[in-house]
């Protein structure tokens, strides 16, 4: 292993060693509390951009997974067809792993994708220090790389047009089925997975892509990375569908997705100080004692008081009182802020694709 140097935004250095790609990087520096779900959270576009902090110390240990196509033509282990975090950041690499369906080592999954990763950092100050700061930019150094990481501007980068699907997809198509349109913002494998699950169709469309032009039963809105604030042609669309007094189809959104609904009705978006991002993010059912344990990854949040008449909020963190999701008064359109998905983390709140099914 190299030397690698981790240099945040405010000049404090973390020593340690490199991993995976041998290559400097620049990024948002995050933090995931996370125990498990590493391949998942890699694949997650809602990473791009980003120098990802693994807080849980030993990472590595049980390798990962294949990430060959299933008859569906998604990968069945992996949330998408590639590693979009920029970097890796870990307390204490496993050279070492040992899973029944592992099929290759982080280091050599990171140094095939060309993810640089870093090895014997504090990640408990690092972490505290992001706490105290909040997230900032930093690059990955490594000893002996002579390419210069670029200076990026995180907030001024609309990724969600760099991990967005190109053109329509279909998946699961077939007569008498309801057919679902996925906005597709960056959206994560196991959301297409969840809906198929339940027998529908799902046409995949690029974030921008007019959608109203479209022949679809339901709405569905994902995930995805970077600030909402770039997403101005996905609102517009959006807010096109839910302006028509006629309109009864139901809505979906997740995460990126709720956000974007919640600017097409008119609210507010800010930055949190270090985001959500973790398998245990608690969540209350707003007018309800119902609360969940939810899996979540952003860094952006709604100002539920900014929201139009009709739309209330429909979840609540219940750590930082931020809003978690929001919902029509009178129309079958909700979203929420965490992953129902999981996919890693826990699935209490799967139970909302079965809701916007029952929908359609």
């Amino acid at each position: 292993m190299k030397k690698a140097t981790l240099v945040l935004d405010d000049g404090t250095r973390f020593e340690g060693e490199s991993f995976g790609y041998e290559g400097n990087v620049a990024g948002e520096v995050v933090f995931n509390t996370a125990m498990t779900g590493y391949p998942e959270s890699l694949t997650d576009p809602s990473y791009a951009g980003q120098l990802m902090t693994l807080t849980y110390p030993l990472v590595g240990n049980y390798g990962v997974p294949s990430d060959e196509k299933g008859a569906d033509g998604i990968a069945p282990f992996m949330e998408s067809d590639r590693i979009y975090a920029s970097g890796l950041i870990v307390g204490d690499y496993s050279e070492v792993f040992s899973h029944w369906n592992a099929r290759e080592s982080l280091s050599d999954w990171l140094r095939r994708e060309k993810v640089p990763g870093i090895t014997g950092i504090d990640t408990r100050h690092l972490t505290q220090v992001l706490r105290e700061h909040g997230v900032m930019m930093g690059k990955i150094i490594v000893e002996g790389a002579s390419e210069q990481p670029a200076d990026i501007d995180y907030n001024s980068i609309n990724y969600v047009d760099l991990v967005s699907v190109p053109e329509i997809v279909t998946y699961g198509a077939g007569e008498g089925r309801k057919r679902v349109v996925l906005v597709d913002c960056g959206a994560k494998n196991n959301i297409v997975r969840c809906l198929l699950n339940r027998g529908v169709e799902v046409v995949r469309v690029p974030w921008n892509y007019d959608f109203n032009t479209l022949q679809f039963d339901g709405l569905f809105l994902s995930n995805g990375p970077g600030n909402p604030e770039a997403c101005s042609e996905a609102v517009d669309n959006i807010r096109k569908f839910i302006s028509n007094p006629e309109e009864k189809r139901p809505l979906m959104g997740i995460c990126m997705g709720n956000q974007l609904l919640a600017k097409a009705a008119g609210a507010t978006i800010y930055k949190l100080k270090y985001g959500h991002r973790s398998h245990n993010q608690p969540v209350r059912m707003e007018g309800t004692d119902r609360c969940f344990i939810t899996s979540q990854n952003h860094g952006f949040a709604v100002d539920p008081s900014t929201l139009e008449e009709g739309w209330k909020p429909y979840f609540t963190n219940m750590n930082d009182g931020s809003n978690e999701g929001i919902c029509h008064e009178s129309k079958p359109w909700f979203s929420s802020q965490f992953h129902p998905e999981a996919s890693g983390g826990p699935v209490d709140t799967e139970f909302l694709f079965d809701e916007f099914i029952n929908l359609l």
